[in-house]
């Protein structure tokens, strides 16, 4: 697979190609000329004496120091030294890489001054499998991910350190094995690698794209409890949502039915009316997060398009401009209400968890075990669902609510988006253990149900999960057990099956909707 950059139409499913696919890029000719034609702005500018910011100027609170000619491209390799000042573990290589491909699209845009052989030079690495080591923590997500960009523009000129192959070493090392020359730095190419929202939007990128496939597996989970629990499958009726039309809500009720479609448990329910609100409203409250979920891939989209720079050379215009496209509050913002979404998509799957184990509730056996008192059943796999989703809310505070100011008052407003970032990927770690946790008790309440097999999709699931996890009769430990369902939710081998089964499931933006009736 190719992807080619032109600035513009970079998506998060080719992010996710490149990122963990391994997928080669390319660069458009339309790119290449905008690249050149911004250059020719900072060429200009420099020629005429222009005090230009973080070009002949220094930056942040030194902005007001001109800078000599002969100084201005060690300024750019000392504005890469001084800003490489991060700590903590390494970030992951996939959301490195998508960083450097989002910088790269950035360039491509061209709005931000740098030669052409730089952006090759970016292109190449990403390609011949150079991934710089970064720390994850350290970047205040405004005036761009400073210090994280930094340590890759380490290595883009043949210092940091990097991984190749496997291993890590110097950055020299690692270009000089990949056969790619390192980059001298001149105007603006410092600022040109650095100062963007770049890592904490690539990392963004990859969390919607893994949400996106951790919410078709809460509706699978939903579904095997609604199945097991013998729901009233009434209060999913189209009719009932289309009078509501949240893409989301409609899209999560309508998945449901295709699941449990010719359900032969179901066929055998009760005569209650209606049931508690965390299965009645599964696709209320679940389709809630999926419009969240839409809301943050368009203004993921956005960015990952846009010139997220400073300062800002317009080609056609022959204009320069030092500005703020560098502010990451928008991403920041949005990361943490996906952060909140997918907590409650983990709230609602202990909620389900609960109902399944509590016998006063379900109509089935004390935690899903036969042998009251010697055996504890699926007891304590609840205390761990409970624990995650109480960690989950702790890390739903809003990063982005607060700022700490910088650099002498100069910067006295950041979005700490990356903060957002890095909880919202906890986060999506625990929602796929709760859902685990789910998947296995509703698997285990079905063995309750006198051999009647389960709906078409549920089936699917419950089949799959046999296959990996046998049936409790006794207790045993758990934790194999709840793990190797995560990785099925992880790797989505039970999505996959049963998407093939019954088609592929359906998400906030595949619904059209009519608008709801407003009077004149």
């Amino acid at each position: 697979m190719e992807v080619t950059l032109d600035g513009n139409s970079l998506s998060i499913e080719q992010i996710h190609s490149v990122a963990r696919r391994g997928a080669k890029v390319l660069v458009s000719p339309e790119a290449r000329a905008n690249v050149q034609r911004s250059r020719d702005v900072v060429e200009r500018c420099v020629a005429a004496g222009t005090a230009v910011y973080g070009v002949t100027t220094g930056i942040g609170e030194f902005a007001r120091i001109r800078i000599s000619l002969e100084q201005c491209a060690e300024l750019q390799r000392r504005i890469v030294y001084s800003h490489s000042a991060g700590t903590g573990d390494p970030q992951p290589k996939d959301v490195v890489r998508a960083a450097m491909l989002c910088r790269a699209n950035t360039l491509a845009k061209g709005y931000s001054g740098v030669r052409l052989c730089l952006l090759d030079t970016v292109i190449d690495m990403i390609n011949k499998g150079v991934v710089p080591y970064i720390n994850e923590k350290g970047s205040l997500g405004t005036s761009g991910d400073l210090s994280p960009l930094s340590q890759f523009a380490e290595v883009a000129i043949g210092e940091g350190r990097a991984y190749y192959r496997g291993e890590l070493m110097p950055g020299g090392e690692a270009m000089k094995r990949a056969g790619i020359k390192p980059t001298d730095l001149t105007y603006k190419e410092g600022l040109g690698l650095i100062n963007g929202s770049q890592m904490m939007t690539g990392g963004a990128a990859l969390l919607i794209y893994d949400a996106e496939r951790i919410l078709k597996n809460a509706m699978i989970a939903s579904a095997m409890t609604l199945d097991a629990l013998r729901a009233v499958a009434r209060a999913f009726d189209p009719l009932v949502h289309r009078v509501r039309p949240f893409p989301g809500q409609n899209a999560v009720a309508g998945n449901l039915l295709r699941l449990i479609a010719n359900s032969e448990v179901m066929a055998h329910r009760t005569g209650r009316v209606q049931d508690g609100y965390s299965i009645r409203c599964t696709p209320q409250i679940m389709g809630a997060s999926l419009d969240t979920l839409e809301h943050v891939r368009r203004i993921i989209n956005i960015e990952v398009n846009a010139a997220a720079d400073n300062p800002l050379f317009f080609g056609e215009e022959d204009e320069y401009f030092a500005a703020g496209n560098f502010h990451g509050q928008g991403i920041g913002m949005v990361v943490d209400f996906l952060c909140i979404a997918m907590s409650e998509v983990a709230n609602l799957s202990e909620r389900h968890t609960n109902r399944l184990l509590n016998p006063v509730l379900s109509g089935l056996p004390d935690f899903l075990v036969e042998g009251k008192g010697l055996n504890s059943g699926l007891m304590v796999s609840q205390y761990t669902a409970a624990a995650l989703v109480s960690e989950n809310k702790v890390l739903s505070h809003p990063a982005s609510v607060d700022s700490i100011s910088v650099s002498a008052d100069q910067e006295d407003h950041v979005s700490m988006g990356p903060i957002a970032v890095r909880k919202c990927t906890e986060i999506l770690k625990n929602v796929r253990t709760v859902l685990a946790i789910e998947m296995m008790s509703a698997a285990q309440a079905f063995e309750f149900h006198e051999g009647r097999r389960p709906g078409k999709g549920t089936a699917t699931a419950y089949d799959l999960i046999r296959s990996k996890v046998p049936k409790l009769v006794d207790d045993r430990v758990l934790y194999p057990d709840i793990e190797d369902i995560r990785q099925m939710v992880e790797d989505c081998s039970i999505l996959d099956a049963v998407e093939k089964e019954i088609g592929p499931l359906n998400l906030a933006r595949d619904m059209e909707l009519p608008r709801p009736n407003v009077p004149a």
